[in-house]
């Protein structure tokens, strides 16, 4: 019965808004004074009944919750005779925990708008080759699906055939479809625009990424900062300090509707439920935007943070190098041109598959001869002519001559934070290559907004030599930079700042080597795509690896704290103006009070909720 009550809670508060429109119609309108308490009371019973349900709920654990304030106050008015406040104080109890439980649902809409795009069928190989449609968790790893257009992926897993676009919003936050062909790698949960492919199945159910980001997501709107753990508490001793004070002041006074007055007034609602709507909105606001903030305190420390750290290659660099500048020498280029896509075909050294892609199309001779120099590079006979292809060292040991303008364009390079290739056919130098991992498009504007949204100290470290380190931390504007870093050099570099300079530090990397860095400080940004390390190491996971969306998840965290602070000063700024009102105005009581309590907390519900459209107040990035 009690659960079936409870049920009905709205239902209850809608008849309850009846019969005290009757009672007020009646007394008013027609004056009939019978007709009014009787509706009046009526209308307190049934209202009154759930309430005194959950009272009664929450004493058996040993505790003494606001239902238990709001019955004991509803039996005080029916004492003094007052039915008509205590009708209006139940209904209005009532419909604020409507009001609430909708507005709260809507928060966690982001939420909800994941698990819907979970993939629940999938069409999969049989063993005489036909597909047929089985439900996802039938599905194992290493089995072949096939997916059509419109339809969602089930599971991570490689394209085996076939080619489409993939949206992508749900693990990265970004619409714009990505194409896919063999080889590609694609995600659960995310949908085929275009196309059709056939996919084996590399990861399934919970191991997904989809079903990771789903899972941490909700694990992070159930975990509590600080400041709520300190607010429980809080409360758990406030409701029977209020009950007290209203027993004393009965006591002192004997006046039953003061003290009534003061049980009503004093509940603890908009305080109790402020700090975790603010949280659950900037965590949803987070997920939509392919941001994982994972919890409450993880929140609380980014709000805060004064020094960001990056790795360099991969999360300020693009990490793959590409040709930046080159110089001709002399005649026949496209010939020397074509020698070099030759040779370097047959490599898989980084440097060869940046030249190659430089080169483009060309026409490719046959090597022969090819000897690898140790430190220096490679010669080979290309179409009859000796070739060599390395750096100025391998060059001087085959005797080229480099004239003063080449020393020049050599030394401007090197300057540049550029490897170099030169290559030379038949003893003269043709072609000067500068080679660099070039700065991601838009990072300087994206250190420029971090700046701007507090951070003092942009720091990089890098495995790379210092040269290198230095050029793009000049162009960047970096606060320090610093290259020849293993992962341990860089984890205790985080432990100095942390425990010397006793800075609150952020590390960005990418999630795999490392990992010991992401894992000390105090807050591990990962730039991984999802992989398991920056998701399993990390505190906040940039979905897409997209350095853009950084500004937007600390401006995030920033604005999620001040509007906790904001809910915070809401709750006990009513209860101080409402307590204030009673002592010094005559104006103040039970059904008053009840409205501002439950006004307020409506109001640090729907402040929370504005973090559910927030947005990072600059230009787009061009």
């Amino acid at each position: 019965m009690q659960r079936f009550i409870l049920s009905k809670k709205n239902h209850i508060a809608l008849i309850s808004a009846i019969l005290i429109m009757t009672g007020f119609t009646s007394e008013l309108g027609f004056k009939n004074e019978t007709v009014a308490v009787w509706a009046f009371v009526t209308a307190s019973v049934i209202a009154a009944t759930p309430i005194a349900i959950q009272a009664f709920q929450a004493l058996k654990v040993k505790v003494v919750s606001i239902d238990v304030l709001v019955t004991i106050a509803v039996i005080g008015a029916f004492f003094i005779k007052n039915f008509e406040e205590s009708a209006v104080v139940t209904f209005l109890f009532l419909f604020g925990a409507f009001l609430e439980q909708r507005t709260l649902n809507k928060t966690r809409s982001a939420i909800k708008e994941l698990t819907e795009m979970a993939p629940e069928s999938a069409l999969k190989q049989m063993e005489y080759g036909e597909f047929e449609e089985v439900d996802v968790d039938e599905v194992d790893v290493g089995d072949i699906l096939l997916v059509k257009t419109g339809a969602k992926i089930p599971v991570d897993g490689t394209v085996i055939s076939g080619e489409g676009s993939v949206n992508e919003a749900s693990i990265t936050g970004e619409s714009l479809p990505v194409s896919k062909e063999k080889g590609s790698s694609v995600f659960a949960g995310t949908i085929l625009d275009n196309g059709t492919i056939q996919i084996v199945a590399d990861r399934v159910g919970e191991d997904t990424t989809f079903g990771k980001i789903i899972e941490l997501v909700e694990e992070a709107q159930d975990s509590k900062s600080k400041t709520e753990r300190f607010i429980d508490r809080f409360s758990k001793y406030y409701t029977p300090a209020v009950l007290l004070i209203g027993f004393i002041v009965w006591v002192f006074s004997r006046d039953v509707e003061l003290a009534i007055t003061i049980l009503v007034l004093g509940c603890p609602g908009a305080l109790v439920i402020g700090v975790p709507v603010s949280n659950v909105a900037g965590i949803g606001n987070g997920a939509r935007n392919g941001i994982l903030l994972k919890g409450s305190e993880v929140i609380g420390d980014f709000s805060r943070l004064d020094t960001m750290v990056f790795d360099k290659t991969g999360t300020l660099t693009l990490g793959n190098p590409s040709v930046s500048e080159k110089v001709y020498y002399g005649e026949g280029i496209q010939e020397a041109l074509g020698y070099l896509a030759s040779i370097e075909r047959e490599s898989d050294h980084p440097l060869a598959k940046a030249v190659l892609t430089d080169i483009g199309n060309t026409r490719f001779s046959p090597v022969e001869n090819t000897e690898v120099v140790k430190g220096g590079g490679i010669t080979a006979t290309v179409d009859g002519h000796r070739v060599a292809v390395g750096n100025v060292a391998l060059m001087e040991k085959e005797g080229i001559v480099l004239s003063e303008q080449a020393k020049a364009d050599i030394n401007r390079l090197v300057a540049n934070g550029n490897s170099l290739v030169l290559i030379s056919v038949d003893g003269e130098l043709k072609i000067l290559m500068g080679v660099r991992d070039q700065i991601r498009p838009g990072v300087k504007e994206v250190l420029t907004r971090l700046k701007k949204l507090g951070v003092k100290n942009l720091i990089m470290l890098s495995g790379d030599n210092q040269g290198t380190v230095d050029v793009v931390s000049r162009e960047l504007g970096l606060t320090e930079a610093y290259g020849n870093m293993l992962p341990e050099d860089k984890a205790d570099y985080i432990k100095k700042l942390i425990e010397e300079k006793k800075q609150i530090v952020a590390f960005v990397g990418d999630g795999v080597n490392d990992s010991p860095s992401l894992a000390l400080a105090h807050i591990g940004i990962a730039m991984g795509s999802g992989t398991d390390v920056a998701i399993e190491t990390s505190d906040v996971v940039i979905m897409n690896s997209d350095i853009k969306r950084l500004p937007h998840a600390l401006g995030l965290a920033k604005a999620t704290a001040r509007n906790m602070k904001q809910n915070i000063f809401i709750a006990i700024g009513v209860v101080l103006f409402l307590l204030t009102g009673v002592i010094f105005s005559e104006w103040m009581n039970m059904s008053i009070g009840m409205l501002v309590h439950e006004g307020s907390i409506l109001v640090v519900i729907l402040n929370g909720m504005r973090l559910l459209r927030y947005k990072l107040r600059w230009k787009p990035f061009k």
